[in-house]
């Protein structure tokens, strides 16, 4: 879902990893769904600067509570 919204946004994988401050190596890693380790303020950045919608929000968390 993140990859789907980075692209739409027009964003590469290294200006987003810039602006959220991260390495581009752990955008692939949060993209790729492994979310270990990650930072709540780096998830916020990410639904903030690619424009996610609140359902889409939503589904997020609530796969990650799924995997719990």
């Amino acid at each position: 879902m993140l990859k789907d919204y980075r692209i739409k946004n027009g964003y590469t994988l290294e200006q987003l990893a810039e602006i959220c401050d991260i390495s581009w190596r752990n955008l692939v890693r949060i993209e790729n769904g492994n979310y270990k380790n990650t930072k709540f303020e780096t998830i916020a950045k990410l639904f903030v600067y690619l424009n996610i919608p609140d359902k889409d929000i939503i589904k997020f968390i609530n796969n990650l509570v799924e995997r719990k």
